[in-house]
């Protein structure tokens, strides 16, 4: 068991080892030289995702099909941007090398349909986010803790939208969550926390709606058709994302350490969309090597589930998706989660540890 509990009060709940760069030399030691390499051949994988975005488009505006075609060629679309941005994140890390200029390019590729610029992507996700992963009430993808809800009580309504909440409209948040936290975090995130000390804000507002104009004009002259070419598009890229993001550390304990195998879960999904999804589910290998091309996550894996097995936690995707939404998201202690709307509904988190370890898969 990794918790150490002080008597007498829940909060002081401490979860998680410090041994996340031990574990990291180890690996970079004991696993094959090419697993770190830069893999900048992937890059090609954006031509025919950009294909498939811009010919589906053009067939719902100018094939003249049925409804229920035209449904399909908008799923199709919005799965390829979404898949389009799980690339992109690889890119802008610096897994599949390039210039900064490049990076950004393909960056905004990938993240401009979600209303998201290169460069405030990098700060967010791959400074503040990483280096802050489930920690109290800094990591900007968190809920945060229940003192949170306690000093500014209004927050408490936007706890209402989130999956776990029991709200009908919880069942939407995946839909529309990603590109609406994007832009919780420029506007009032990254205007009052330090940790966007020096990022050019006003810069990244403007890109926003640049983004947004493109969206704008495409449903002016998709006219009725901007149903197929805009809003399903868009809500089904935007659910993508948050299928795997969400997952990826809403289940976990709160630590300190920012050790992967701590706060950090991956998923066990089906084999062809995980490779059509550029292996996003695995999250706990990408959080030990951001920089690593995710082609090379399964290595990393295998050998996690060797050498950590009652550590390294991987969860079927279906069943994450449904715990996700029956477990609140607040976090009580480092190792409950609450609903600061009935603090009576409150969910441990260690038996999943037990449950979907390695160790214990069949």
């Amino acid at each position: 068991m990794n918790a150490a509990v002080k008597p007498g009060a829940a909060e002081a709940v401490v979860y998680g080892k410090p041994d996340e760069r031990e574990l990291r030399d180890r690996m970079k030691k004991e696993l094959p030289a090419d697993t770190f390499k830069t893999q900048t051949w992937r890059v090609i994988w954006f031509l025919p995702l950009q294909a498939v975005i811009w010919g589906g488009l053009a067939a719902i505006l100018m094939a003249g099909l049925p409804w229920y075609a035209n449904l399909g060629l908008a799923l199709l679309v919005g799965h390829t941007i979404g898949c389009q941005a799980l690339l992109a994140h690889e890119v802008l890390h610096g897994a599949l090398g390039m210039s900064r200029r490049w990076q950004n390019f393909f960056g905004w590729l990938g993240f401009g349909p979600l209303m998201v610029p290169p460069e405030f992507w990098r700060k967010w996700h791959n400074v503040v986010h990483h280096g802050n992963t489930n920690t109290g009430d800094t990591d900007p993808d968190s809920f945060g803790t229940l003192r949170r809800y306690k000093t500014n009580p209004g927050q408490k309504k936007f706890h209402k939208l989130a999956p776990g909440s029991g709200t009908w409209y919880s069942y939407l948040f995946l839909t529309y969550s990603f590109t609406f936290h994007a832009q919780l975090v420029l506007w009032i995130q990254a205007k009052h926390r330090k940790q966007f000390k020096g990022f050019n804000r006003h810069l990244a507002i403007a890109q926003v709606f640049l983004c947004l104009a493109l969206w704008v004009a495409l449903a002016v002259v998709s006219g009725p058709l901007a149903v197929f070419t805009v809003l399903i598009p868009f809500m089904t890229a935007n659910a993508l994302g948050q299928g795997y993001i969400l997952t990826n550390h809403f289940l976990r304990p709160q630590t300190p350490t920012n050790n992967p195998l701590d706060n950090s879960m991956s998923l066990r999904s089906n084999p062809v969309l995980d490779r059509l999804h550029f292996r996003f589910s695995h999250h706990i290998e990408h959080h030990f090597f951001p920089k690593m091309a995710h082609n090379m996550a399964p290595r990393v894996r295998k050998w996690l589930e060797e050498n950590e097995p009652e550590r390294y936690m991987a969860m079927p995707h279906g069943k994450a998706l449904s715990m996700l939404y029956t477990t609140p998201r607040v976090y009580k202690s480092a190792t409950e989660l609450v609903d600061p709307n009935d603090e009576t509904r409150v969910f441990d988190l260690l038996p999943l540890q037990r449950e979907f370890s390695a160790a214990n898969r069949v």
